[in-house]
């Protein structure tokens, strides 16, 4: 995916994830809470939420090595909020917090292939 550098909020990634391949959007669980998808109708999977009242972070998926160096490195990335604290981030780019825009994007990018590389091969042959 071309690089993205906007600014973070919650109208940059609906732009930024209305460009990726099978990806819906929707309410599950609240009014607040807007939950990213990819799949088909019928195998859908989670790789991002944030609350549209109060923006100041995004839960990510990321693969647990990874999320372990993260944490150590920003204090921007902690343990998923409500989430699989293994296999999930809360995220809070900059100005929130010292996580970069750049790596922000990129890590929403990385939840999304690591959710979407998991997806049987079939359900991701209909989403391209």
């Amino acid at each position: 995916m071309k690089e993205f550098n906007g600014e973070v909020n919650a109208e940059t990634i609906l732009e930024f994830v209305s460009k990726l391949d099978g990806v819906t959007q929707g309410f599950p669980f609240d009014q607040q809470t807007l939950v990213f998808k990819v799949g088909s109708p019928a195998k859908e999977k989670i790789f991002a939420l944030l609350n549209v009242e109060d923006f100041t972070s995004v839960n990510l998926k990321c693969n647990p090595e990874r999320s372990l160096k993260l944490r150590s490195e920003f204090e921007g990335v902690v343990p998923g909020w409500h989430m699989n604290k293994k296999h999930w981030n809360t995220v809070s780019p900059e100005p929130i917090s010292d996580v970069p825009r750049t790596l922000f994007w990129e890590l929403l990018q990385h939840s999304y292939s690591t959710v979407y590389n998991s997806l049987p091969a079939t359900v991701r042959n209909e989403l391209t």
